[in-house]
């Protein structure tokens, strides 16, 4: 609850600093993966796909990697400073989140 004298305080993420680039390299492994639909469709061979299916798996792999130090820096560096169980809880979200991408 605030009150007046209490200024709110909107939680941020850490990627929010680099939202738009992220954004953007989004909207290009979008496109990428509309590509792949579309050499699908016109048959293209089976080779040039995978290529294209690579490329999209790398820049997919390269935002998750960013969000994941982004996460790092500001999101588990701020619980740890805090300390508590919020802490110890941002610290398994990270070790559960780096298990899911090397599973991946």
């Amino acid at each position: 609850m605030t009150t007046e004298t209490t200024p709110r305080v909107e939680a941020t993420h850490g990627y929010i600093s680099n939202k738009s680039r992220y954004l953007a390299r989004l909207k290009r492994i979008e496109g990428q993966a509309r590509g792949i639909h579309r050499m699908v469709d016109e048959d293209t061979y089976c080779i040039d796909i995978l290529t294209q299916i690579s490329a999209l798996t790398s820049a997919l792999e390269n935002v998750a990697l960013g969000l994941l130090d982004d996460h790092l820096k500001h999101c588990v560096v701020a619980a740890a400073k805090a300390g508590g169980s919020e802490a110890e809880q941002k610290i398994n979200e990270a070790s559960q989140a780096i298990a899911r991408l090397v599973k991946s």
